[in-house]
């Protein structure tokens, strides 16, 4: 047994003493003494040694900030998206203007003497300046149309092409060559200009507003009935930009009618009658998405007409072998406003068929 001197592994030298494991980890005096003690300030402590375990964040109840946010953003934009549906700039009343009203003038041309007239309806055409006048709405090609510095091809295309629809309806129609039908040319106009249109049919006056004959052609159905349901046609469309939220659309045509009394059998002599209309028509964007016009200048001059009778309601010509009744165009007052100058011109002779 070791004595009370030795060390507790066993006595020095002994095979197995605790010297022996450390022997090669021995530092001499001098390294002992030139080392540098320093001991961390509890600050430092606390900085360097994090704690091992962590604490769990708090349990919030409801929505997170992010959440909070997200349903906010969406909330935003649906209310935006709705509004910019509802109100769109184009369709609010300061960004478009109101439609102006139509402007229109009708001119009665009376014959110088008898109206020629035959039986013979086609004989008739040859015989007239009408001759190589194509028939319906053949006579009113659209020309050719390329884009302007604000407007796209199709939209010059489409302001064409209504004013094309409405020449055709308001000219070409049977139904409403006879005095019958409207509404297939009141739904081709801007809606600014529908109180004029309806007034103008119920309430006729002769003040260069309100005029059905400026609006459309009709024929008074207890003197006159078409003796060829194919009128003959011959013009020009031109379309130009007004500026950069509108279109400007020219028509200028002349329509030649083959007319018989109403009620008289196909035996009936036939005379020509020829209405020469110059149309302008003003679209702007809302308008070529309805597919409607602003027709804002109407100047008709149309004949065998007497210039005694009144042509604000429906035109009433003369048919073969009548003339003109004796008088001028009613008075025109310069004192009263509001009311148009009354006019009334002389077909030429050459405007008539040589039969």
């Amino acid at each position: 047994m070791g004595g009370p001197a030795d060390p507790p592994e066993g006595p020095e030298g002994a095979p197995g003493g605790g010297e022996d494991e450390y022997r090669s980890v021995v530092f001499d005096e001098s390294f002992v003494r030139a080392a540098r003690l320093q001991e961390f300030s509890a600050q430092e402590r606390i900085d360097d040694h994090a704690p091992a375990v962590r604490r769990r964040p708090p349990v919030r109840r409801g929505l997170s900030r992010q959440a909070l946010v997200l349903v906010l953003l969406i909330a935003i934009a649906f209310g935006t998206a709705i509004y910019m549906g509802v109100r769109h700039p184009s369709q609010t009343p300061t960004a478009r203007e109101t439609a102006e009203p139509l402007r229109m003038t009708v001119i009665p041309l009376a014959p110088q003497g008898k109206v020629p007239g035959t039986a013979d309806t086609a004989y008739l055409y040859e015989r007239s300046p009408a001759a190589q006048f194509e028939s319906g709405s053949e006579g009113v090609p659209l020309p050719a149309s390329r884009r302007t510095e604000h407007f796209s091809d199709s939209q010059v295309v489409t302001a064409l092409t209504t004013a094309k629809d409405y020449i055709v309806r308001s000219a070409l129609d049977p139904e409403v060559l006879t005095g019958g039908e409207v509404r297939a040319v009141r739904v081709l106009l801007d809606s600014d200009q529908l109180d004029q249109f309806d007034q103008s049919f119920a309430r006729p006056t002769a003040d260069g507003r309100h005029a059905p004959t400026g609006w459309l052609v009709r024929f008074d159905p207890s003197r006159a009935e078409l003796a060829d349901r194919h009128v003959r046609v011959q013009g020009t469309l031109q379309a130009a930009e007004a500026d950069a939220s509108t279109l400007e659309v020219t028509a200028d045509h002349t329509f030649v009618y083959a007319l018989r009394p109403t009620g008289a059998d196909d035996k009936a002599e036939v005379s020509l009658f020829t209405v020469r209309r110059e149309l302008h028509f003003r679209f702007d964007r809302e308008d070529l998405r309805l597919h409607q016009a602003q027709l804002v200048v109407s100047y008709v001059q149309a004949g065998p007409l007497s210039c005694a009778e009144d042509s604000t309601h429906h035109l009433r010509p003369l048919l073969a072998g009548q003339t003109a009744k004796e008088g001028g165009p009613a008075g025109t007052d310069p004192y009263a406003t509001g009311s148009a100058t009354a006019l009334c011109g002389s077909l030429a002779t050459s405007a008539q068929p040589k039969v």
